[in-house]
């Protein structure tokens, strides 16, 4: 059985405990959804259940056994708490990102958060055929459920960048149906049936969403797409009475521009509308009851009421007349009229973190508390590397310094294999080829595309390769196997003119090598001028020793200075005999 940590515990409210205008918040819950154990994980099977109800969790604790499409996987807590509820029985398949159970926190009463949580459904097997749910709306058509996928093993959530399909557009099996950025890298999403695009729930930049979260709806060819039902979503909610709330009139909206009235207003609160959505309402003296809403418990979107304005046709409100600061307001089209105030020149801008950029945030954050960072740096020369280059460029091969770097980090770790490990459950685990991460900076990130065989492929192949992964890096088309399963990265910033520097370790790999740039220097031994290159080894304290860090440096010095002997196979000298060297 293979065993494996998922942190995949969220902080949610439960969803019986559900905050209003009108209740005081009561007991947090900690939600437990099915993991996405594998990049094609669709959905899992709980296969036992180490803890029941009232049993304590300590991070680190397995809390079940799932089968996924690959292997049975144990799932590990990440926080400490206490079993409450558990959701999804043994020997059910569900989707991922379904509620399996909920834990309750430390000083809370289990018992409590079960009660509360019983309303909590399981969510039907894969077998059965989900029936649409009975509060739905839009039409009559029932609609084929696209959810957000999962594209990682650490994915979490994820964000539409492009549509390619808009609604009422065909679709085949095999075409992009959208771009997503996930927590590494915008990926394609692929339809897997023929159909119609009916509708799309979720657009283009808007917040990032979790997975298994509903993102479009599709019909079979032949149906009214346009008569779509939206699961989920409720009949739009009845005109409030004069004994409830106040009176709202009764025309649907007034097309004068003026502000909302304080009835409507009234109307319009948190529960019901997010802040855009409540911006337009009042803009565009729109009655809310007028307008189904298709968020949960029914409330209105900011999608709801732009296609309500589309719908209805409702032309663009004129803007407010607002006076200067401490002067006498003047009539609407004296304001109108003026020229808009100059751009401040002080200040700043902020600037929000994509997705992908929080999550090597996070991630670096990680590596660098848990991993103890050791730091080995050599100064090879590179004389006979460059000379060796220029004979490569006029044969016709246009191969750069990081061609051989990375030639040359393979070629070292065959010599000390320890290096070429990743850490598994704690343990460490040597890999059987050398598989080469090459970071590659780009717009939305930092992103690693992989060299595979590094260390059996020549130069020039070396370079071809790493051209075109880096090209289409940069263009976010790489497939999750062209950037995940490397065993040990490279970064290198020498043609940034940086002349050292170290890196951060890039889990659950040991050790990454830091490239600075070529400088010119003067021999101690001929006094001649020569172009040296300073790398930096980090690797992980807890499984590499300072040792085995120096073995691996040297021999890529060696290698380096003497490049004619990457391609000569294994040579045992090129590895430090240290009993001999320990003899008098």
């Amino acid at each position: 059985m293979l065993r494996v940590g998922v942190a995949r515990v969220g902080r949610l409210l439960a969803p019986s405990y559900s905050r209003s205008l009108h209740t005081t918040p009561v007991l947090s819950a900690i939600q437990l959804n099915m993991p996405s154990l594998s990049p094609t994980m669709e959905e899992g099977t709980i296969v036992k259940w180490h803890k029941a109800p009232g049993d304590a969790l300590a991070e680190g604790d397995v809390v079940c056994d799932i089968q996924t499409d690959k292997a049975v996987m144990s799932m590990e807590a990440t926080e400490e708490g206490t079993m409450a509820k558990v959701i999804t029985e043994e020997n059910l398949t569900v989707k991922v990102g379904t509620l399996i159970a909920l834990l309750a926190e430390d000083g809370e009463e289990w018992q409590e958060v079960a009660a509360a949580g019983a309303t909590a459904e399981a969510p039907p097997s894969s077998g059965d055929t989900a029936a649409a749910p009975a509060a739905a709306s839009g039409g009559s058509t029932p609609g084929v459920v696209v959810n957000m996928p999962s594209l990682s093993p650490t994915m979490e959530e994820g964000t539409i960048v492009k549509w390619y399909k808009a609604e009422g557009e065909a679709i085949a099996a095999g075409d992009v149906l959208c771009d997503i950025q996930t927590d590494k890298a915008v990926v394609a999403m692929e339809a897997d049936e023929d159909g119609v695009v009916a509708k799309i729930l979720v657009g283009e930049g808007e917040a990032a969403v979790k997975v298994g979260q509903l993102i479009a709806l599709l019909v079979e060819e032949g149906q009214d797409w346009k008569d779509v039902s939206i699961p989920g979503a409720s009949a739009p909610p009845p005109t409030p009475t004069p004994s409830s709330t106040p009176t709202i009139p009764s025309s649907p909206m007034a097309t004068s521009g003026q502000p909302m009235t304080a009835a409507v207003q009234d109307f319009v609160h948190p529960t019901q509308t997010g802040p855009a959505a409540a911006l337009l309402l009042t803009q565009y003296n729109i009655n809310p009851a007028n307008v189904p809403g298709s968020g949960p418990k029914s409330n209105i979107t900011k999608t709801d009421v732009m296609d309500y304005i589309k719908a209805q046709a409702l032309p663009v409100p004129a803007p407010a007349a607002v006076p200067l600061p401490g002067r006498p307001a003047k009539p609407a089209a004296v304001v109108a009229a003026a020229p808009p105030p100059p751009r401040p020149t002080g200040g700043h801008t902020d600037v929000e973190l994509t997705s992908m950029r929080r999550v090597i945030a996070r991630r670096l954050t990680e590596s660098k508390q848990t991993a103890p960072h050791g730091y080995s740096s050599a100064t090879s020369d590179i004389t006979a590397v460059s000379r060796l280059r220029k004979d490569y460029v006029r044969s016709g091969f246009k191969v750069s310094i990081n061609d051989f770097v990375i030639k040359a980090a393979a070629a070292a770790l065959q010599y000390v294999p320890e290096i070429n490990s990743n850490v598994v459950n704690e343990e460490l685990v040597p890999q059987a080829g050398v598989d080469i991460s090459v970071a590659v900076a780009t717009p939305a990130g930092l992103i690693t595309p992989i060299v595979r065989d590094a260390a059996g492929k020549p130069v020039h192949q070396i370079s071809a390769e790493v051209k075109e992964l880096a090209g289409r890096a940069r263009e976010n088309k790489l497939k999750l196997d062209e950037f995940q399963g490397g065993t040990f990265t490279i970064s290198n910033l020498g043609m940034f003119g940086i002349a050292e520097f170290t890196a951060i370790i890039n889990a659950p790999q040991v050790a990454i090598l830091a490239v600075g740039g070529g400088r010119e220097v003067i021999h101690p031994d001929t006094l001649r001028a020569t172009t040296v290159m300073t790398a930096t080894l980090s690797f992980d304290r807890r499984y590499i020793d300072e040792a085995a860090a120096a073995d691996f440096m040297a021999v890529f010095q060696r290698m380096m200075e003497r490049p004619e002997m990457v391609g000569a196979g294994y040579l045992g000298v090129n590895r430090v005999d240290r009993a001999a060297a320990a003899l008098p």
